[in-house]
């Protein structure tokens, strides 16, 4: 079953790296945000990835193309350029990784819709390129398959900017800075589609895929949530960055389900 990611936004938001890089190559610990994306995956036994590129995919080419020697010990015998030994394996076995050009100004809709060809199965999972979560993958897909609808959409409850006040007549009861919100679920990506989701999508730039195409398949009644409670993060800002490099420090990162 492919694994799609989007990786080909501009990520404006996070200028300070994405100036330089796209958005999924930005760094935590010593591996980009789209590594630890597809780990999550990889550990519940899903490593065919398709990759939708666009705003310098050029320098994600590169990351796969030497993954192999960036990611190893080895010995080059010059003047014969095809002579090279690694001498270490890493991790990483087995990954099939399709990298696809899916236009630098298209949506993310757009982007989905152009790499139709290469989804054989008549399931896929898609995800953005910049959330790591502590999600039972295997558990997403079998709620998707109990239910029968085209598509599912996984749920989560985002951190709060801000510090949550308890009160009981404006004395404070308790304090929580910066908590999961309650309120209510929000997309949270990890999605898993039937293929007959391609006909609700354009390849016209503008294709949102947050927009029409799934507007439209909850309006037909082809929509279910996953909810997830457990551990999600974005990487949209600086300051996310920073929070997500501080959690990788620790000794059990809440994402690190490998």
């Amino acid at each position: 079953m492919k694994v799609v990611i989007l990786a080909g936004g501009l990520g404006t938001r996070l200028r300070e790296e994405t100036e330089y890089r796209p958005k999924p190559m930005v760094q935590i610990g010593t591996k980009p945000i789209l590594w630890h994306i597809m780990k999550i995956y990889d550990h519940y036994g899903f490593h065919d990835f398709v990759i939708c590129l666009g705003y310098k995919g050029n320098m994600i080419k590169d990351y796969f193309l030497n993954y192999e020697i960036m990611n190893s010990d080895f010995t080059v015998n010059l003047g014969d350029r095809h002579n090279i030994t690694l001498h270490n394996d890493h991790t990483e076995r087995d990954w099939n990784v399709t990298l696809a050009e899916t236009g630098e100004k298209s949506q993310t809709g757009a982007r989905v819709k152009k790499i139709e060809k290469y989804i054989d199965d008549d399931t896929f999972m898609l995800t953005y390129g910049d959330a790591v979560a502590d999600i039972d993958i295997n558990k997403l897909l079998a709620f998707h398959q109990s239910h029968g609808k085209i598509g599912t959409v996984t749920g989560i409850h985002p951190a709060s900017r801000f510090g949550e006040l308890c009160t009981d007549s404006h004395c404070v009861k308790r304090f929580s800075e910066k908590p999961q919100t309650l309120g209510g679920f929000v997309n949270g990506g990890f999605f898993v589609f039937k293929k007959d989701f391609f006909s609700y999508l354009e390849d016209r730039e503008n294709c949102i895929l947050e927009k029409e195409p799934i507007e439209r398949l909850a309006a037909d009644n082809e929509l279910m949530m996953y909810p997830h409670n457990g551990f999600w993060q974005c990487c949209d800002t600086y300051r996310e960055l920073e929070l997500l490099n501080s959690l990788w420090s620790q000794p059990n990162s809440p994402w690190k389900v490998w």
